[in-house]
């Protein structure tokens, strides 16, 4: 199946079975490499995110265990997703991931490294500041909310809501070489707090007494505090 083919049916699936809001697309470039950051809840934040994506020259890391099915290896191949070891990362991984963010495409990564068994923000893995920082292009977030329920909502026949919001891109400061895991952390966590003052009190777990989160929310207008 093309990735074409592919975004079409999952747009119509969750056009005719849920409500869907997007804000903040017009903040994604239309073209050039751009990392995005998002939360993960569920299993449809990424059928999601990929359907409703204005782009079409995307990819994403996605765990290597979807490949033991061969239906979602087959769904994940059709959508260019970049394999990834979780447990043991491939450098060669990461070269990938850069190598597609410099050549112009984007790039959807999870910091978090998997599911929030309670729709809360978990503490981010710091692999995912070391490609943003590698790659010399932008970053975004996105907070995704409604996905947590999985299917329950459609197996009990109703339209479950789901929200993607998108940030404003913005570049992360370079690495200190005196301490690099720090500042990897920094960054990653930096990608984080951006995402939770995106979203409602409640999913903002580890985060939400964050100082930089207090920063970022301080400096919204009264209005747009969640």
């Amino acid at each position: 199946m093309s990735p074409q083919t592919l975004r079409r049916i999952l747009l119509a699936l969750f056009r005719l079975l849920s409500h869907v809001e997007l804000v903040g697309l017009e903040n994604i470039p239309k073209t050039g490499g751009v990392l995005i950051a998002s939360n993960h809840l569920g299993m449809l934040d990424g059928p999601l995110i990929y359907a409703t994506l204005p782009r079409e020259d995307c990819t994403a890391l996605a765990a290597d265990k979807y490949q033991k099915n061969a239906f979602s290896r087959w769904i994940l191949n059709s959508a260019r997703v970049i394999w990834l070891d979780r447990e043991n990362p491939d450098p060669r991984t990461l070269k990938t991931a850069i190598q597609a963010l410099n050549d112009g495409w984007v790039l959807g990564i999870a910091p978090e490294g998997t599911r929030s068994p309670t729709g809360a923000l978990l503490p981010a893995k710091p692999g995912v500041a070391y490609i943003a920082t590698k790659a010399s292009v932008p970053t975004m977030v996105l907070a995704v909310t409604g996905t947590e329920h999985g299917l329950r909502p459609f197996l009990r026949f109703r339209r479950p809501h789901f929200r993607i919001e998108y940030g404003e891109p913005f570049e992360l400061p370079p690495l200190d070489r005196q301490d690099r895991d720090a500042s990897l952390q920094r960054n990653a966590d930096e990608m984080m707090c951006r995402i939770a003052a995106l979203l409602p009190p409640h999913y903002r777990g580890v985060y939400a007494g964050h100082p930089r989160l207090k920063e970022i929310l301080g400096n919204q207008p009264p209005d747009t505090l969640l």
